[in-house]
């Protein structure tokens, strides 16, 4: 089976292929003037060693949770931020980063919960890029001005809280977990090689079935693999189909950022919503219900 190493994003047969651009195109397109590019990483080292020219980093703690309450920022920061980089409400939005883009994919997500949905995620991230051998710099670009108005967050179409993941348990909804296969069965309570973040719980959600991020990337150059594969990873493996209600989780809803862009946007999935209270919440709530 050819894998997407050899196949053009077009080809691969994903519902929304126009929300991935290559790397190629993003060369080409450098000096686009209606062309926004947004790193956003874990490793805060990474965007002043070196980025795509013209780069905005987008930080996601400084620049996208609020610095008190367990929340992203409201409308009004979100205006400034978008201000800061230079977008309109019309601005086309292009995000990479590291970790095969697991921060890229939660800055659109966040993006996408104040209605920017004009944006799109570089197919193998800062990866590919950086072992394609193209062009980085350190040069940052100049804090813009430009008027974004204020847009009201819709935590209920793209986003789950608490209380719907428990109604959604009493309907057998589908849940999936996208954490390693030690922090699924409870035998840790964080990822490999990342501290403990504080749950008092191991082990997931009852129902959640186990598919690791990671299955729907291509490890060598952190590109996004076909729809055909992606749909024997998500669908003959883990049970869900394209018209299901399905919410995913991590620990906070970073990593399954990743796994909501692949089933909204490659695989079509009209319900996806990502819980970001993740494990970090459920796994320190009092009295809900745990598996091993």
């Amino acid at each position: 089976m050819p894998t997407t190493l050899e196949q053009p994003i077009e080809t691969r047969g994903y519902v929304h292929p126009d929300k991935l651009v290559s790397t190629e195109w993003l060369a080409e397109n450098l000096n686009n003037p209606n062309l926004i590019i947004v790193e956003s990483n874990e490793d805060s080292l990474l965007y002043p060693s070196g980025h795509i020219p013209g780069a905005y980093e987008v930080d996601w703690t400084r620049d996208l949770n609020d610095p008190l309450i367990r929340d992203y920022i409201q409308s009004e920061a979100f205006s400034t931020l978008m201000s800061r980089i230079g977008a309109t409400p019309d601005t086309l939005i292009v995000l990479y980063g590291d970790k095969n883009n697991w921060w890229a994919t939660y800055a659109l997500w966040i993006f996408e919960l104040f209605g920017h949905t004009n944006t799109r995620i570089l197919d193998g991230g800062r990866l590919k890029w950086v072992k394609e051998g193209r062009e980085l710099t350190r040069e940052v670009p100049a804090e813009k001005s430009t008027s974004y108005p204020s847009k009201t967050r819709d935590d209920k179409t793209q986003r789950a809280f608490r209380d719907q993941v428990l109604a959604h348990l009493k309907t057998d909804g589908k849940l999936i977990d996208v954490r390693s296969p030690d922090e699924f069965s409870g035998a840790k309570l964080h990822m490999p090689d990342y501290p403990n973040e504080g749950a008092l719980r191991g082990g997931h959600i009852p129902g959640a079935k186990s598919v690791p991020w990671a299955k729907a990337i291509n490890p060598e150059d952190g590109t996004f693999k076909t729809s055909t594969q992606l749909k024997e990873i998500y669908q003959d493996g883990a049970g869900t189909a394209e018209g299901d209600d399905v919410i995913v989780y991590c620990r906070i809803g970073e990593r399954s950022s990743h796994t909501w862009f692949v089933l909204r946007y490659l695989l079509g999935y009209s319900t996806v919503r990502n819980y970001d209270g993740s494990w970090t919440e459920w796994g320190n709530l009092v009295g809900v219900p745990v598996e091993k």
